[in-house]
């Protein structure tokens, strides 16, 4: 057995920047955090190669002293604890010394600092955690971290970074957040010599969230304010017409301190029930202000989850503030629709629940003044019939009945909606099991006898053969999205679009998916998170195979000049978020699994939607393949028909 023994204090600083500096982006993070404690009022972070080869953080807070920079890079070395007793109510965002120790650790580090007691500043140089000496060096006010060579001396961890683009990536995200978290500071940050963000640093976070989300998803928000229970909620939450496809876009602080809470987030979505499209998220920027002594920050190594001492008080006074805001909200469809219908007279502004923060809109974009909140079923039948189609009173039978025959598959053709009407019907999965129609099996060759062999009087009937070649007809369609289809004593459900959406994946798997893109008119530009937009600018030529053409347009956005004929002018934005997503959840490990994930998306998107206006000629064509077995499943595995036997009507209907 091995003698056990002291690890070397070399060893111990590598074991500890293992888990304390991941990649440049936590370089970044615990770095800002020591200016903001430092009482710093403009941050600038700049970095070259994703901030592997360099990264710089420039702050004007208070500075070290000459004295003290060789102890500030120990280990457990900190100005922000004394005794046992800090630790039950932290109020500042580092507090454990070891994060300059275990940054210095694995890279080269420069230090230039300068306290407001001292004409001159000084400078120190550390390299593998062993200092050099201290000198006197000519500095601004604060502090100048330089960190060069990141992992230079555990190549080990050098081959699980990232390209540059996604190490730069994950370094703007952190940006971004700490800029959310104290928009009294100015934040700054360059790329690769090219300035990507600037925070005004006026204390509005209003003025944050316009220069950090952008300006279209900024005027998406709603201004939210509450509290109760000694905890304080204010900050921002999109309205329910401007949910996202993922949850990229909520951001949580708990008194400054970005955090990741499956309890804030519940709190959140909980108060969007049945306001939101399914599948859809909710984005905020929330800020929770509380006693230090009611949350506990040391309970992850890397402190971005918390635990609070009553969770059901932090829930409800999240979930009540965020719905008193939806509630009070002016900004859902109706009033659109109203604001159509409305005489020109001026209607005085009707008064809504007070709000911390008001969104700056400029004069351009500002909204016409929202008539007095009436019933929501008023507004609609103020300004229009409801969307939904009516039913005719008779479906449209054909008049000549399909048989399912072994014949060669048809090719599937692209199919234009008469109406464009975009709505996702994807409620099925509750549905009972769906159909499973074999292919007519064809009857075994009997041997050549000299004499025919007469049939058993006892043989029994060979149902099993005679179901698939039963004839069916298309009996009609109900809420535009739903195939009857009639066949013996059943009848079929089949849901259109799953069942194309099934056509196409087939059809783009077997023959290549060669689309027809349009250039256009207005290029769109598309604010994504940093880690979808480095995934989409690393597959750029994977998204010119499926019609794409986009380039880096700067700001964290991505500028398309082409997309597919199949995806909308509006849809595009979406359409490259969820591709964006599937390209993060397979990466690079698996390029056929990430080539299907995005023929699923495509697919999708080029399928008839539910309620769209679909020919006899066209829903026939999609029975047709349900019929004959081809299509069984949507390429996410919903099913895409269900049946209903006779025995079964009756007895609803208590007949049976």
């Amino acid at each position: 057995m091995a003698m056990i023994q002291v690890l070397d204090p070399h060893v111990a600083d590598l074991i500890a920047a293992g888990e304390v500096v991941e990649r440049p982006a936590s370089v970044a993070k615990e770095l800002m955090e020591n200016a903001i404690d430092a009482g710093a009022s403009a941050i600038t972070v700049e970095i070259a190669h994703g901030g592997m080869t360099f990264l710089r953080i420039t702050d004007d807070g208070k500075g070290i002293p000459a004295g003290e920079l060789k102890t500030a890079f120990l280990r457990h070395a900190t100005s922000k604890l004394r005794t046992a007793y800090d630790l039950e109510a932290i109020g500042t965002l580092g507090f454990r010394g070891e994060a300059l120790a275990a940054i210095a650790a694995v890279s080269r580090v420069e230090v230039m600092s300068r306290t407001a007691d001292s004409p001159l500043g000084a400078s120190l140089c550390l390299e593998g955690g062993q200092p050099g000496e201290v000198e006197e060096a000519g500095c601004p006010l604060g502090t100048t971290m330089i960190v060069r060579d990141l992992f230079f001396n555990t190549p080990a961890r050098l081959k699980f970074m990232k390209k540059d683009a996604a190490e730069g990536a994950a370094v703007f995200a952190v940006v971004q957040r700490t800029a959310l978290s104290h928009p009294e500071i100015s934040v700054k940050f360059i790329r690769d010599g090219k300035q990507e963000l600037l925070t005004p640093g006026d204390g509005q976070l209003q003025s944050a969230v316009y220069a950090v989300l952008g300006r279209d998803l900024a005027l998406g928000f709603d201004p939210v304010s509450g509290s109760g229970e000694e905890i304080q909620v204010t900050g921002f939450v999109s309205k329910p017409t401007c949910c996202r496809a993922s949850r990229n876009w909520q951001f949580f602080f708990v008194n400054g301190r970005q955090i990741k809470s499956r309890l804030l987030m519940a709190a959140l979505e909980e108060a969007y029930a049945n306001q939101k499209m399914v599948g859809k998220f909710p984005g905020c920027v929330l800020h929770l202000s509380m006693k230090t002594n009611g949350v506990d920050v040391n309970v992850h190594p890397a402190k971005t989850e918390v635990k609070f001492s009553r969770e059901r008080e932090v829930f409800h006074a999240v979930y009540h503030t965020v719905l008193s805001a939806l509630e009070g909200s002016r900004s859902h469809p109706a009033a659109d629709l109203t604001r159509a219908a409305v005489p020109a007279t001026p209607v005085p502004q009707a008064t809504t629940a007070p709000q911390a923060v008001r969104m700056p809109v400029s004069s351009s974009t500002r909204p016409s003044v929202a008539a007095p909140r009436i019933p929501p079923v008023l507004h609609v039948a103020a300004a229009t019939p409801r969307p939904t189609p009516t039913i005719p009173p008779a479906a449209p039978v054909l008049s000549r009945p399909s048989v399912c025959e072994n014949k060669e598959k048809p090719k599937a053709e692209p199919v234009r909606p008469v109406e464009a009407v975009d709505k996702n019907v994807d409620n099925v999965d509750n549905l009972p099991n769906p159909v499973d129609i074999p292919h007519p099996v064809q009857p075994e060759p009997v041997p050549v006898q000299s004499e025919p062999i007469p049939d058993a009087p006892d043989r029994p009937a060979q149902e099993d053969l005679s179901l698939p070649q039963q004839p069916w007809r298309v009996a009609g369609e109900v809420l535009n999205t739903y195939l009857i289809v009639e066949q013996g004593d059943k009848v079929i459900l089949i849901d259109k679009h799953a069942a194309h959406e099934r056509m196409n994946f087939d059809r783009m798997k077997a023959e290549g998916y060669d689309p027809m893109s349009q250039t256009l008119l207005t290029p769109v530009v598309c604010h994504l998170p940093p880690e979808e937009q480095a995934a989409l600018l690393a597959n750029l030529p994977l998204l010119e195979e499926f019609g794409f053409a986009a380039e880096e347009f700067g700001g964290g956005s991505i500028l398309v000049r082409q997309a597919p004929f199949d995806v909308a002018v509006g849809e595009v934005g979406p359409t490259l978020s969820e591709i964006a997503q599937k390209l993060l959840s397979t990466g690079r490990a698996d390029p056929a699994a990430a080539r299907d994930e995005l023929l699923h998306t495509m697919a999708c998107k080029a399928a008839i939607k539910g309620g769209w206006k679909t020919s006899p000629q066209e829903l026939e064509k999609v029975a047709q393949a349900v019929m004959s077995g081809q299509v069984k499943f949507c390429p996410h595995g919903r099913p895409v028909a269900i049946e209903l036997t006779r025995s079964q009507l009756e007895k609803q209907f208590k007949r049976a």
